[in-house]
């Protein structure tokens, strides 16, 4: 099987584990980054392929119409991460937006075919995202909200990338008199 076509199987695969959880609710942010350049097996930054963007992004956007959530590219480290989204998404009260472009070699190939492909596209600086997904190990924890918890999957590499998933939850403030359920419980404040 060639890769692009091994890539193909392999999104079907996690789209499909994402599906089943139940973990994706409409219109939260589902932070994506991706290095085409570990999804073909070589070094990060070093072998991009919108080629293989296209095929991932295929994917996503199946997930994108499965569970109506926003979709957010996570750009390289040369735009310092920044975010492509749909103007839809956009919310002028939290995002900022900013000027620029993702390109293949300062942006990255997955987020330069986002921006090409996207509805409307817009760059931000961040996002608080509910969950998401890295292939290739582009560090997406800066996205994604407080508490972040790990998610396993059966489908464990995309082509040559390994995957990794994140959801999270609100936190837990309080102490050891804080309720954590809906169900209400006969204690006084006093």
């Amino acid at each position: 099987m060639d890769l692009q076509q091994q890539v193909k199987t392999d999104m079907e695969g996690l789209v499909n584990e994402w599906k089943m959880r139940d973990d994706l609710n409409p219109n939260d942010f589902f932070v994506i980054g991706c290095s085409t350049s570990e999804v073909a097996g070589e070094h990060i930054g070093t072998a991009g392929s919108e080629d293989l963007a296209a095929v991932i992004f295929a994917g996503l956007k199946d997930l994108k119409k499965a569970t109506g959530v926003n979709l957010a590219f996570q750009c390289c480290e040369h735009l310092n991460r920044g975010l492509v989204i749909e103007q839809a998404a956009f919310n002028p009260l939290v995002h900022e937006e900013v000027s620029v472009i993702p390109a293949p070699r300062a942006g990255g190939s997955m987020a330069t075919y986002a921006y090409k492909h996207m509805d409307n596209p817009v760059v931000v600086e961040k996002i608080r995202a509910s969950s998401g997904i890295d292939i290739g190990d582009t560090m997406i924890g800066m996205h994604l909200k407080h508490v972040a918890i790990p998610l396993r999957f059966a489908q464990k590499m995309v082509g040559k990338a390994r995957v990794t998933g994140a959801k999270t939850r609100p936190k837990l403030i309080g102490g050891e008199r804080a309720i954590y359920s809906s169900q209400p419980e006969n204690k006084s404040c006093n």
